[in-house]
């Protein structure tokens, strides 16, 4: 073997590729929400805030279900603009979201486009005010119909006077927020 194909091959196994993916939370995973600590959790993966950004086409965020768990219904041009925050993550986050998200039973991982707000301000991964982005969202085509007369919101936060507390189920800590759908719906 070339000394010029060895070099490369050796990096490419000592320091793998990353793969790096943009990821739109709007529910329990933004910060200062009940599951965000997950998003910062090493064990998880990797995740850096890159901006906080509003959906460019309506959809309906709902919160639904005896848990109160925010649900956006992948049913664009109904409902509100919603507003979260886009992430960078690894593939091992990735990897994580998927399966606290029940990708792809309850949620459906797929692409969005966003109109950033606001962001960090930090180097090549700033995003500009203004400029449409495009991020994963977590959405469901795997609802109750009748959460489309539920009220829609266009910002979640578990803490607000919607009178809708997030209930956290306690059956296995790693997986609470997927185990609580599935009790839900079985």
């Amino acid at each position: 073997m070339k000394r010029s194909t060895v070099l490369p091959l050796i990096v490419s196994v000592a320091c793998p590729v990353v793969h790096m993916a943009r990821v739109f939370v709007y529910g329990t995973l933004k910060k200062d929400q009940p599951n965000y600590f997950r998003m910062l959790d090493p064990g998880n993966g990797q995740a850096k805030f890159l901006a906080r950004a509003r959906t460019v086409e309506p959809y309906p965020l709902v919160i639904a279900t005896k848990y109160n768990i925010p649900f956006l219904l992948n049913k664009p041009r109904t409902g509100q603009r919603v507003y979260g925050e886009i992430y960078r993550v690894d593939q091992k986050m990735l990897d994580f979201l998927d399966e606290f998200e029940g990708c792809p039973k309850r949620y459906q991982r797929t692409k969005i486009q966003l109109e950033v707000q606001d962001g960090d301000g930090e180097g090549e991964n700033t995003l500009k005010p203004g400029s449409i982005e495009e991020a994963f969202v977590y959405s469901t085509t795997t609802y109750e119909p009748e959460w489309l007369q539920d009220q829609t919101y266009d910002s979640y936060d578990a803490y607000s006077d919607h009178r809708l507390k997030y209930v956290t189920c306690t059956v296995n800590s790693k997986r609470n927020h997927n185990m609580a759908y599935h009790l839900i719906l079985h």
